[in-house]
């Protein structure tokens, strides 16, 4: 996208082709302003023009720009911190309350691909959390213990399993969770601008909002070549830059993480890596993710920015790391490589925020976008269309916290990954 192949990589190489659309010429009125068109901005437009409200979505690039169209496509259920953490850190309402709507999350997004015929290859077939050695193995036992209490269908693999289920003799055991699965992340994020236009919304690229003016019943929000008023605003930009609300990113940290694409590889090494066609990621502190795509690619990821010294850096780890794993994959080549940014909260958890009068929005999502941002766009649908209280909204209203030492923490993320693959795999 804009001309940058390290943007969207093999995500915009093989997603269908996005809804037509244009910048916003004029002055628009519109029920609900939309701030962001990503699976949070696109899924609440769709859900709000469902109940037949108008709605104007506004992206200041293009759909999908930010991490809806670079991320792994792993479908999760839950958050990365352990199940116990919701309640422990959200108290005995709102905790069991998130946990319960972000582990049906997964069955919303497949359900939305049925429903709407999104083609974007969705696999639901379960993800892989892989151990790394003895500590990882140990980690996973109590995720799975956290979650098999709550009746979730998790499962701990032994070495053995997870290598029939991975292809890599690596992992010392894995956690499968069947609610899970993958998808291709552009495309589902274009399908659900397509689904939100049938539906009557409105969708404007190439459009920021520059400035917000509360004129009292309404707002109104300005872009370079138009406005929308409108009485409510939904701000569902995460970790990207927010416009009049620098609140939201100020809060965020971000965190590097890229992926490379092998070509597709033959019938016979894709029958023995990941051959029920499951996601899969580690327990390593500076972690790796695989998965393949339709076409039989390898999608191999990390921590790490493609740019400056850090691109062939991260390249060679990546080649290392992959034949480690996989020796049948010795030389081979990356066809596409991409990068972008993950949002993280001070909790690893997710923030529901007021940021004015009838202006809402989620953010903080720490690396697990697609399921949650697509029930917390339905979420907000349902709050502002009335069928959803206060009273039993996933999260409390809280006020954006700058965080503490950003700038320095984002730098010592892109050079720490430096550090950790510059030696990595190399044994």
């Amino acid at each position: 996208m804009q001309n940058d192949p390290l943007s969207h990589g093999l995500w915009e190489c093989s997603a269908p082709p996005p809804p037509t659309t244009a910048a916003l010429t004029g002055d628009a009125m519109a029920d609900v302003a939309v701030v962001g068109a990503g699976y949070t901005g696109l899924s609440a437009a769709l859900h709000l023009a469902e109940a037949g409200a108008t709605v104007a979505v506004l992206e200041g690039a293009e759909i999908g720009f930010g991490g809806s169209g670079r991320n792994v496509g792993l479908v999760n259920a839950g958050m990365w911190v352990m199940p116990d953490r919701l309640p422990a850190e959200l108290g005995p309402v709102y905790g069991p309350r998130l946990l319960d709507l972000l582990g049906d999350a997964p069955a919303a997004v497949f359900d939305l691909v049925r429903r709407h015929r999104i083609d974007c290859e969705a696999e639901h077939r379960g993800t892989l959390h892989c151990a790394a050695g003895r500590g990882g193995l140990e980690e996973l036992r109590e995720r799975a213990r956290q979650w098999q209490a709550r009746g979730a269908p998790v499962e701990l693999l032994d070495a053995a399993d997870t290598a029939r289920l991975t292809g890599t003799r690596t992992y010392a055991g894995a956690l499968l969770d069947r609610r899970a699965g993958t998808i291709q992340p552009l495309a589902y994020a274009r399908g659900l601008a397509a689904a939100a236009m049938a539906a009557g919304a409105r969708i404007h690229t190439g459009s920021p909002v520059t400035a917000a003016v509360d004129e009292g019943t309404a707002w109104r929000l300005h872009t370079p070549g138009g406005s929308v008023r409108a009485p409510w605003v939904i701000v569902a930009t995460n970790a990207c830059p927010a416009g009049p609300w620098p609140q939201v990113r100020a809060e965020l940290v971000h965190l590097p993480y890229f992926n490379m694409a092998t070509p597709p590889l033959d019938a016979e090494l894709q029958r023995t890596i990941l051959p029920e066609r499951q996601g899969a990621w580690d327990t390593n502190a500076v972690l790796s993710s695989f998965r393949f795509d339709r076409a039989g690619r390898l999608v191999f990821g990390s921590v790490g920015a493609l740019r400056g010294g850090g691109r062939a850096i991260h390249e060679g780890w990546g080649r290392r790391a992959l034949a480690r794993l996989f020796p049948a994959l010795r030389g081979t080549v990356f066809e596409t490589q991409w990068y972008g940014w993950i949002g993280m909260t001070a909790n690893h958890l997710p923030r529901f925020h007021r940021l004015a009068r009838r202006v809402v929005g989620f953010s903080g999502y720490n690396g697990r976008g697609i399921a949650p941002g697509t029930v917390f766009g339905r979420c907000l649908a349902q709050h502002l269309s009335g069928s959803l209280p206060d009273s039993a909204l996933p999260l409390p209203v809280t006020d954006p916290q700058p965080a503490r030492w950003r700038a320095a923490r984002e730098a010592w993320y892109e050079v720490g990954a430096q550090i950790a693959h510059a030696a990595g795999a190399r044994f």
